[in-house]
């Protein structure tokens, strides 16, 4: 009998010793549950970035084709800015307008939009060098948010922007 109760004493002690190791496991796999749904999360936020930023450029782009007067005139060319422009802008969207006022009225609209991304910034460039005239929409953003200030579209996050190229 002595035998028997010295057993359930060992088993006794057994139980919780499992319960603590159960605990452990759960609480890891836990962290772990944690941790995949940051990760998940910011994905989420940099695909949605992305998205956004390519609906901007296609924006754009479908501004030009309405307006291919002002694209001739080269007035849709911008350099990297991140400042919606100033001065008379007539809004075309309620009023009949130039070329000239229609190109001012879209790139403020669309910087309106760039801005709104993380360090967002916007470039239109002209390439006229052969047969065919091509115009470039970029946008720059930061999607790390780290405050990076380049204008490069590059493999670096802690110096270069991340940016998307439409090719017209």
């Amino acid at each position: 009998m002595h035998t028997l109760i010295q057993r359930q004493r060992k088993q006794d002690g057994f139980t919780l010793l499992e319960v603590l190791i159960a605990l452990l496991v759960l609480s890891i796999g836990l962290l772990g549950l944690a941790s995949l749904q940051t990760v998940g999360l910011r994905s989420n936020q940099m695909a949605t970035i992305r998205t956004l930023a390519t609906q901007r450029a296609y924006d754009m782009s479908d501004r030009m084709r309405a307006n291919q007067s002002g694209v001739d005139a080269q007035n849709y060319v911008q350099t990297v800015t991140a400042v919606v422009p100033t001065g008379t802008i007539v809004n075309c969207a309620t009023t009949v307008c130039t070329p000239v006022q229609m190109a001012t009225f879209d790139v403020a609209a669309w910087m309106t939009e760039v801005i709104r991304l993380p360090g967002g910034r916007g470039r239109i460039t002209r390439d006229a060098s052969g047969t065919l005239v091509t115009h470039t929409i970029t946008i720059f953003w930061d999607e790390e948010r780290r405050g990076v200030t380049g204008t490069n579209c590059g493999a670096d996050p802690k110096v270069d922007l991340r940016c998307i190229q439409l090719t017209l």
